[in-house]
């Protein structure tokens, strides 16, 4: 197989060639790494590969779980394994060592995925752009060399975009799944809160806002991923309501009904939205009509979003201050400051001086938005926002010269209707069903209730069968 077949096929797909001996898991990995050394010196979506390793793994593999023994790669975001150091993203944490499988990685282990290296992120996953020092230049958009990925995932995206591998573990905490799948057109689901495993080094990402998951190519990919990855953890502070059958299995099943689907088209705070996030949104109204669909224009909830984002801005100050001071509580004499970049350092800061009424305000603010966004949606069986207000960000718009506070608010106006579901805590995808005249992805988000991962996988595989992605692909 070449690359150029390669890239032709999904994760289940490889899969079938696998159990059909059309193919070994080593020329697959020789096609992900030969892949890789091709076109990541273009993109700079990876780091901290272990190449080598990852062909003698490939070599040694048996053939299990939804993917057999098919390349994959970690997000640089902490996830526990051996066989890669991560980073952060940051200089401070160059080359740290988990000396573990996260729970999470033993799960992706045993659907039959296969690490080779880290994808690149912002420092601390803090951005929706990634451009981190530590990553020695800008992760670039396989779709226009000038423009972001989006973030935090935004090396697992363009990877994925650039067909080094079909699907990418990925995580999200305000957007950092839906941000970059909306820039590099690719599918993004963000699970429930409580779905997907964090331990067992921890109980919870930045007050609850963040999940892990994947980034895909295709829908089925990501619903035979989630089938492997999702259940409830033995001592997890959450937990997300039990699946309803495989996610696979019950791709194709019918909706009893035409579903009734609210829309967004106006910001929290009358946040312009950009004309070309307009015109996905009308695409994917259309489409949904096509099939049938109700879609109708509703008002927004009524969140108080300039204090939701200062809770938001608290919490992740606060994990800041918690993960910096774990690294220099010994060292705080050695100049470690300086590798930080400023609005990182200035959330470290911030967090310093936090109250603890502050802190626990902001969670009870997290939590009042879920109810909020909860019982909103019972009218409805899905809302439909665009993803992003402004298409994909040019290099350098977004970037953490600014105060963490500024940054963040800059952030809000980006990425409006994103890390509210976080704090919902419901599931969200971003679906790429809308390409601009200048032949840019353009994103729109469905978000479904609490739980309801199997409904918005069904309607997600509906609009990429009447409107389908897969074969659109960058020339890079």
């Amino acid at each position: 197989m070449n690359n150029s077949d390669y890239r032709k096929h999904d994760g289940l797909d490889l899969a079938r060639m696998l159990c059909n001996k059309e193919v070994t898991p080593l020329e697959l990995m020789d096609c992900a790494i030969d892949r890789a050394e091709q076109i990541n010196p273009k993109i700079n979506a990876l780091c901290n590969a272990n190449y080598e390793q990852a062909r003698e793994t490939a070599r040694a593999a048996t053939l299990k779980g939804h993917f057999g023994a098919l390349p994959f790669l970690l997000k640089d975001s902490g996830l526990g394994y051996p066989a890669l150091t991560n980073s952060l993203g940051s200089r401070l944490f160059e080359g740290t060592e988990i000396n573990f499988n996260s729970t999470l990685t033993s799960r992706f282990l045993d659907d039959g995925l296969v690490p080779f290296a880290r994808t690149t992120v912002p420092e601390f996953s803090m951005a929706p752009t990634t451009e981190a020092i530590q990553n020695g230049g800008p992760t670039r958009n396989p779709w226009d060399l000038a423009r972001s990925t989006g973030g935090s995932s935004g090396g697992a995206a363009a990877a994925i975009a650039a067909g080094i591998v079909p699907l990418a573990h990925a995580s999200d905490g305000g957007g950092s799944i839906r941000i970059p799948a909306s820039c590099c057109g690719i599918y993004g689901l963000k699970p429930s809160r409580g779905l997907i495993p964090t331990g067992p080094a921890r109980g919870e990402g930045w007050g609850g806002l963040a999940t892990d998951g994947v980034l895909s190519r295709s829908v089925r990919d990501t619903a035979a991923a989630l089938d492997g990855i999702a259940g409830m953890e033995i001592g997890a502070p959450y937990a997300a309501p039990p699946k309803r059958g495989a996610y696979l299995e019950n791709l194709d099943k019918p909706f009893a009904r035409p579903l009734r689907i609210a829309t967004w088209k106006v910001g929290f705070e009358d946040i312009p939205v950009h004309e070309d996030c307009i015109a996905a949104l009308i695409t994917a109204k259309t489409l949904l009509e096509s099939m049938g669909h109700e879609v109708v224009e509703s008002p927004l909830p009524p969140i108080q979003f300039s204090k939701f984002v200062e809770a938001q801005i608290n919490v992740m100050a606060a994990n800041v201050t918690v993960s910096v001071n774990g690294k220099v509580r010994n060292n705080l004499g050695s100049g470690w400051e300086q590798k930080l970049e400023p609005a990182i350092l200035d959330a470290y800061q911030r967090g310093k001086t936090l109250s603890a009424e502050t802190y626990a305000m902001a969670i009870t603010r997290f939590h009042t938005i879920g109810r909020q966004l909860e019982n909103y949606i019972r009218d409805f069986d899905f809302i439909l926002t665009p993803t992003l207000m402004q298409p994909p960000a040019e290099l350098g718009a977004i970037n953490m010269d600014d105060d963490f506070f500024s940054f963040r608010t800059k952030i809000s106006r980006y990425a409006t209707f994103l890390a509210i579901i976080n704090a919902s805590g419901q599931p969200a995808a971003s679906v790429p069903l809308h390409w601009s005249s200048s032949d840019l992805p353009i994103g729109v988000q469905l978000i479904a209730p609490f739980g309801a991962e199997d409904s918005l996988l069904r309607l997600s595989a509906r609009l990429e069968e009447v409107q389908p992605w897969f074969g659109k692909l960058p020339a890079i």
